[in-house]
């Protein structure tokens, strides 16, 4: 099948590095272009990927790879969730049919896949760090070649950048940062003069005369420092006379744009010149997300990243028939806000991931949305709280990473009432590395005044949430990208502060009948694992008498309550949807073992390893986190300590 999709596509077929595009036509460029975005949207209608913002930069990335000599010249790009093109310009078009699966090609910059990436990147707001860090490495080891760093208008939203562009007006002397503006965030220069001003500044001669006044300035060896006041006063008046300022002037850049960033010629001749300059320069194109596609033009925040056969079924899932934990903490959010109106929502430009897209059309005076920017989100929600608010702050448990500080800091040093909810805890299948929710665990667990709890249903998040509001104290919430499993009588107990739920084969498997068996297996998991946990213990249940307790509480744990319950089995397996290292399962483990020292125990948890991407079972299957793998291990400990 693909062999024949393929066929279709006769000059990306021939391209193995960028150095074959150098001699294309404009006819050829135009059909190149034609047939990259044919494959982009062939493939991810089949794998799942980020599609708008891969449509969108197409000719940008075929201009850069025509000017500049990767991998002599570096192109960093920020997320790189829109790095398709690159791919495929650089030699991976064979394997691109396999984007995002198991063992194929990354959806990502990623560097053991080629010498063209030079990092593993998945959060926004980094390249130009990277890139200034590259250049000035490769300036200290005297290493030729350019550093071009591609950065959109939200990720310029993050704080991080902010500090990048600072440092690098000051140190970086030919840094290349494009600014890929697709009209959400910057108002682009407009107008004929405007762009006259712009190609001006971006001349040799002007940059040779501006280097000679400058030099000329610095050698007069007593006026040298008022002349420079004064040329520096005369260039501002007289910038302030024709044209607007930008930030990236005022940080030490030069400024060309706004570049149209579908015109290839437009591109090449522009980063041509950009090439001579010895002064750090900002490009500013224009971009219009999802070019070529018009459903992805209509609505690029819905085929910004999709699943498999979203693209042709209009953006949205022929098969959503299950309840997602997302769907979940939507429809128990908007309740609990409708009852309370010191409830107020916010992201880090992930509203409808998060799902709090329900929560913004329903209460939009309480809802916000921070940018890319994840230490404000949280810095924010503690002011909110000392004004009187209850915040809910949504945000992936992968970019929770970045607001450690805050948390710690800003939200439970004061013992603020904040809600962390964190989507995507666990396994995050497709994306890879830099997106899996494996580190929150041990992250945050070592915190003060933070209670972290882990629902296994739609109704214990529901009833969680409800808990967390009411507590008076920052709680952290998390939750996996998966359907919710099938509710069980449990999951409505009561809250009690540090102990979990018990469900016994009664329970979840009556049809087992009365338990005359003597190994009892107790198998201890975070909800998240809910669901792989019990298809292990319906399994053994022909050998073992098994019973399965939802922690529902990382922290606190009531250890005594643990330690009774724990005493009653022979052998107690812990299974966790995060790193062992650090981790709730290996901390129970020692209780058990120093308090129960009869009982046996092996706790499961993602390795010490970075984990690939594949599927949820398949990652789990990697990890060593399979219902396989869970009966398994009952099945190796469990018969050497019968009664």
């Amino acid at each position: 099948m693909q062999a024949i999709i393929r066929s279709f596509y006769p000059l990306l077929e021939n391209i193995h590095s960028p150095a074959d595009i150098k001699t294309f036509s404009p006819r050829q460029l135009a059909s190149l272009a034609k047939e990259i975005r044919g494959e982009i949207v062939s493939v991810v209608e089949k794998n799942g990927g980020h599609l708008a913002s891969n449509l969108g930069v197409v000719e940008l990335t075929i201009a850069l790879h025509r000017v500049f000599e990767s991998p002599e010249d570096a192109i960093v790009w920020d997320v790189s969730h829109q790095s398709y093109t690159h791919k495929l310009l650089t030699g991976r078009y064979a394997k691109f049919h396999t984007l995002r699966k198991k063992n194929g090609i990354a959806g990502f910059t990623k560097r053991k896949e080629s010498p063209h990436d030079f990092f593993d990147c998945g959060h926004a707001s980094t390249s130009i760090s990277s890139a200034l860090g590259l250049w000035t490495g490769r300036s200290l080891s005297h290493t030729a070649g350019k550093v071009v760093a591609v950065i959109g208008d939200g990720a310029l939203t993050g704080g991080m950048a902010f500090e990048a562009l600072s440092h690098a007006g000051q140190i970086a002397k030919n840094l290349i940062v494009v600014v890929n503006d697709n009209r959400m965030s910057i108002n682009p220069n407009t107008g004929s003069f405007s762009r006259y001003l712009s190609r001006l500044t971006m001349t040799a001669h002007y940059q040779t005369f501006r280097s000679l006044v400058d030099q000329t300035i610095q050698r007069l060896p007593v006026f040298n420092r008022h002349l420079e006041k004064v040329m520096f006063r005369l260039k501002r008046g007289l910038k302030g006379l024709l044209f607007t300022n930008n930030l990236f002037s005022d940080l030490g850049f030069e400024y060309v744009g706004a570049l149209n960033g579908h015109n290839i010629e437009e591109l090449e001749k522009v980063f041509r010149r950009v090439q001579k300059l010895p002064r750090p320069v900002v490009v500013h194109v224009v971009t219009t997300k999802g070019m070529g596609y018009a459903p992805a033009e209509r609505d690029p925040v819905a085929f910004h990243g999709v699943g498999p056969a979203i693209a042709s079924a209009g953006g949205e899932k022929a098969d959503r028939q299950t309840l997602s934990f997302t769907d979940a903490f939507s429809r128990a959010l908007v309740r609990l806000a409708s009852e309370d109106t010191r409830i107020v929502a916010i992201t880090a430009a992930m509203a409808k991931g998060t799902g709090l897209t329900a929560f913004a059309e329903r209460f939009p005076s309480r809802f916000f949305d921070v940018g890319i920017a994840e230490e404000h989100a949280l810095a924010f929600a503690a002011g909110l709280a000392a004004g009187g608010m209850l915040p809910i702050a949504a945000v992936y448990s992968t970019f929770m990473q970045r607001a450690v500080d805050q948390v710690i800091h800003d939200v439970a040093l004061a013992s603020f009432p904040v809600v962390i909810a964190m989507d995507r805890a666990g396994a995050v299948p497709d994306d890879g590395e830099t997106h899996q929710g494996i580190f929150d665990i041990a992250l945050l667990s070592p915190v003060p005044n933070l209670i972290f709890v882990a629902p296994a249903s739609a109704s214990e998040l529901d009833l969680l949430l409800s808990w967390a509001v009411k507590r008076n104290a920052p709680v952290a919430l998390r939750y996996p990208k998966n359907a919710c499993p099938a509710e069980h009588p449990s999951f409505l107990l009561p809250v009690e502060e540090g102990r979990g739920v018990l469900l016994t084969q009664a329970e979840f498997a009556p049809e087992s009948g009365a338990d005359n068996r003597r190994t009892r297996v107790l198998v201890v998991c975070t909800g998240g694992m809910f669901s792989e946990t019990l298809d292990a213990a319906q399994k053994l249940l022909a050998d073992f008498s098994v019973d399965i307790y939802n922690l529902r509480f990382i922290k606190p744990v009531d250890e005594t309550y643990f330690l009774e319950l724990a005493k009653r089995y022979t052998a107690v397996l812990f299974v966790e949807d995060g790193v062992k290292t650090g981790g709730i399962g290996r901390f129970l483990e020692r209780l058990v073992q120093k308090y129960c020292p009869h009982v046996a125990t092996q706790a499961l948890g993602f390795p010490d390893r970075f984990i690939a991407q594949g599927k949820r079972d398949e990652i789990l299957a990697d990890a060593d986190l399979s219902p396989k793998h869970i009966e398994a291990t009952v099945r190796r400990i469990a018969p050497l300590h019968t009664v």
